[in-house]
């Protein structure tokens, strides 16, 4: 019966990936009605992560309203010019660009506006749009292991608080090595593939006239968007510092009245406020906001993988740490590939952090183990797919950033590897110094 259970579980996640978008979640619920009333799997003890899902809507809330005011635009802009003064060093400056993008917002669709002018400057210069785009689209989805304020790393904060490991000491781990992991990858895209200009797919597009040159756009920026941006990262500092603040390891406040997740919530919610109050911008524009659209399908992928999952794994939790516990013990790092090849499959990294950390956890794989581990979840850019991967190859008009037939010869894959491998590898020497 376990068996039937576990296959039920792979056939409705594959069935959210086929549809795509928000029906891994739709696909979710679908599988938690068949496991309770098909297979009789009890539903009374399983994980929803509601915390998760009111963080997701409150920050994106507040990233909503900022993009209404045009704070979104005034940081591409400034990306954008920072990008242009050193073209040369694009791809390792791009990354850095969409890591830092990502970290601030919590979510990795932020790099959409980046990448038109990432592969501009690239074929501007010369040089081979694949290298920067590459690395920079798994920067963006690494990032979100190391945001203070992205679902992944909210939820699995709230499982490490029990073993002793707080948000403060994951983020003074996680942020050093995705960070150090995506340049040790960027150094790895800087060879790949061959020279632009001796590029046959290039040559080609480049005689038929496919190819633009030089296509200077300029950016409309609101007056309301640096005052907007400001306040959105206030509230971020705010959040880090109360956070540390009530956290065990530095306890500058004992018995706090104000949860972190609490904090986390009425914080966002509050900026999103006082940038509407201040800003005077539109508030019902902020339900129409591409960020915010994006965020509540966030919600429903994540309601619906955890639920599905955890429905499952609570319902065995006791032969999976028969079966799991001793295998994972003796070989820890495969718990990396296990979130790695999940991660393919789910393509969020908060709905696998919710979906397989609580059964890691459970099983009593290690906290220093889970933690070095937490990088694989971004494993988003294998399958070619994903929407920003798929947006970067359509932005390079030089065909240099093309999928191949055999689906996995892509040029994201091995900036990808590289670069969840260091981090992985970082997370343990990282970890062990905090954990």
């Amino acid at each position: 019966m376990v068996v039937v259970e576990l296959l039920t579980v792979l056939v409705f996640i594959y069935l959210g990936a086929r549809i795509g978008g928000i029906g891994i979640g739709l696909a979710g619920g679908l599988g938690v009605v068949f496991l309770s009333l098909v297979l009789g799997v009890p539903t009374s003890q399983t994980f929803i992560p509601i915390d998760v899902i009111l963080i997701i809507m409150s920050v994106i809330t507040a990233i909503a309203a900022m993009q209404v005011a045009g704070g979104l635009d005034w940081l591409v802009d400034i990306a954008e010019r920072f990008l242009k003064k050193h073209p040369q060093r694009i791809t390792f400056y791009a990354p850095m660009v969409t890591f830092f993008m990502t970290l601030l917002a919590g979510t990795g669709h932020t790099a959409f506006s980046t990448l038109p002018v990432i592969a501009e400057v690239a074929k501007g210069q010369g040089i081979r749009p694949s290298r920067p785009l590459s690395i920079s689209v798994i920067a963006s989805q690494v990032a979100i292991t190391a945001s203070p304020i992205s679902a992944a790393v909210v939820a699995f904060a709230a499982m490490l608080e029990p073993q002793g490991v707080d948000y403060l000491t994951l983020l003074l781990i996680c942020i050093p090595t995705t960070f150090i992991a995506c340049m040790i990858g960027a150094g790895v895209a800087n060879f790949l593939g061959c020279e632009l200009k001796d590029d046959p797919v290039y040559q080609q597009r480049l005689a038929q006239g496919l190819i633009k040159l030089n296509t200077d756009q300029k950016r409309e920026i609101l007056p309301t968007a640096k005052t907007a941006t400001s306040i959105f990262l206030a509230a971020i500092t705010l959040v880090v510092i109360y956070a540390a603040a009530i956290s065990d390891s530095i306890g500058l406040i004992t018995n706090p009245t104000l949860g972190r997740n609490e904090a986390i919530m009425s914080i966002m919610l509050s900026a999103a406020a006082i940038i509407v109050l201040v800003t005077k911008i539109d508030a019902s524009k902020i339900q129409n906001a591409a960020t915010f659209r994006s965020g509540m399908t966030a919600c429903i992928c994540v309601l619906g993988v955890a639920w599905l999952g955890s429905t499952f794994v609570n319902a065995h939790v006791d032969g999976i740490k028969d079966v799991a516990g001793a295998l994972l013990t003796d070989h820890p790092w495969m718990l990396s590939l296990v979130l790695f090849f999940a991660s393919m499959l789910l393509y969020s990294q908060g709905a696998t952090t919710v979906a397989l950390m609580p059964a890691a956890l459970a099983i009593g794989v290690a906290p220093l183990t889970v933690v070095a581990s937490f990088a694989a979840v971004s494993a988003l850019f294998v399958l070619p797919t994903y929407p920003t991967l798929l947006a970067a190859v359509e932005m390079d008009d030089t065909g240099s950033t093309r999928i191949g037939k055999y689906v996995f010869n892509h040029p994201f894959f091995i900036p990808g590897v590289v670069t969840i491998t260091s981090a992985v590898i970082l997370g343990f020497i990282f970890g062990s110094l905090f954990i």
